[in-house]
């Protein structure tokens, strides 16, 4: 890989990884029935930059599968020759194309349980990027599940896709405001006064835990700008900085407190 798409590569890091998405319906017929299913779990991955199948329009029930998979924005590969491995030598082909490009996807997620993949995979280790490997039960070899960094049947979508869609729901109910967030810390520390306990920074960060479910840590606040607090001792040093709150030899005070004595 040249120079470019690896600075390409660290550029994109901090961001949202791009996802391509290849399926052989030859070897993965079911892809047609959960094919909603899979698109919604390729899109949960990352950014979802591609979605290719790769079909034989000589044989009658591919042709009018990939029908349902083109609408819903698929570009389907048709691979008319019968010359056995055809269909796959084209999708790794096309793979390596895309990796080598201004575009390269950080994860591939390939439908297949060919073994015809297994040096395809190992190649994309290589480059440093991460594969995903669905197939149909009883169809995939067992080399090629094992080198996959992430490995499911097709027949566990529904549950992979629900499990997700719960997640994404209790991340957002989980989310509380950063002006909520400081009436939590203040009430916390307030709290632990009142009962002659420390103030330290991991006791308020597991009183508010205690005191307030809503609070899942320092995860769970949103800031003004959308963004997060990568430790609970920002989010006291903002609370500080705001005057919310006072600290010292980490420990946390009251400013109303501190008036009141005043």
């Amino acid at each position: 890989m040249t120079s470019t798409h690896l600075a390409a590569g660290v550029q994109r890091s901090q961001h949202q990884p791009l996802v391509a998405l290849y399926c052989d319906l030859q070897n993965v017929y079911s892809i047609v029935e959960y094919a909603d299913l899979l698109l919604a779990f390729a899109n949960s991955k990352g950014r979802l930059i591609s979605k290719k199948v790769y079909y034989n329009s000589q044989c009658k029930n591919q042709a009018s599968a990939k029908d349902k998979l083109k609408s819903l924005g698929c570009v389907c590969v048709d691979v008319p020759c019968l010359i056995k491995d055809s269909a796959d030598n084209q999708m790794i082909a096309d793979c390596l194309g895309d990796i080598d490009s201004n575009s390269c996807p950080d994860t591939v997620i390939l439908v297949s349980g060919d073994g015809d993949f297994v040096k395809l995979v190992r190649t994309l280790h290589k480059w440093g990027k991460k594969v995903i490997i669905l197939a149909q039960r009883g169809n995939v070899k067992q080399k090629l599940r094992e080198i996959a960094n992430e490995f499911h049947f097709l027949d566990e979508l529904p549950q992979l896709v629900e499990a997700m869609t719960q997640q994404e729901t209790d991340s957002v109910q989980c989310q509380i405001a950063y002006d909520k967030a400081i009436e939590y810390l203040i009430a916390a520390i307030n709290t632990a006064l009142s009962k002659g306990e420390a103030t330290s920074f991991s006791k308020i960060d597991n009183l508010m835990r205690h005191l307030y479910p809503c609070y899942k840590g320092v995860d769970s606040i949103c800031k003004p700008d959308g963004k997060k607090f990568s430790k609970f001792s920002k989010f006291v040093e903002a609370a500080v900085k705001d005057g919310k709150v006072r600290m010292q030899n980490q420990e946390l005070f009251l400013v109303e407190a501190d008036k009141l004595a005043a």
